[in-house]
């Protein structure tokens, strides 16, 4: 059954408010391999140059975020951080040039699904939303 049609004056604000939205995740033999989640926090591990002050930023434990990083790393068999140690001037870590490569692509992947949803979307719902 299809939704009650709106008069064309509310068609136009239904159309400004409504967009479609995707999520796009990696799986291997019903392993979590990637997802954008995952991306999110190798890329603030690049951004802050430590897992600990990335994990903190994603409001996620320390200990979570090694575990899911390291489980990428097994699932593709690539090295993602280059880590230091502690000391005195304190440890930290920064990104690989395959963790670059990988957020690279994955983004790109992202986008282009994410402009294929909203153009089908738009299509399918086009004489709805106006």
């Amino acid at each position: 059954m299809r939704p009650k049609r709106h008069p064309p004056s509310s068609r136009s604000v239904i159309r400004d408010q409504v967009e479609a939205r995707s999520k796009i995740w990696c799986e291997r033999a019903g392993e979590l391999v990637l997802s954008e989640w995952r991306l999110d926090l190798l890329a603030a591990v690049g951004e802050t140059g430590s897992l600990s002050r990335a994990a903190e930023r994603l409001d996620v434990p320390y200990r979570t975020a090694w575990h899911k990083l390291k489980a990428v790393e097994e699932q593709l068999g690539i090295r993602l951080l280059e880590t230091q140690s502690g000391g005195a001037g304190g440890g930290g870590s920064s990104l690989t040039p395959d963790a670059l490569e990988l957020i690279r692509r994955f983004r790109r992947v992202r986008q282009g699904v994410s402009e294929l949803v909203s153009k089908r979307f738009e299509s399918e719902f086009a004489d709805w939303l106006g």
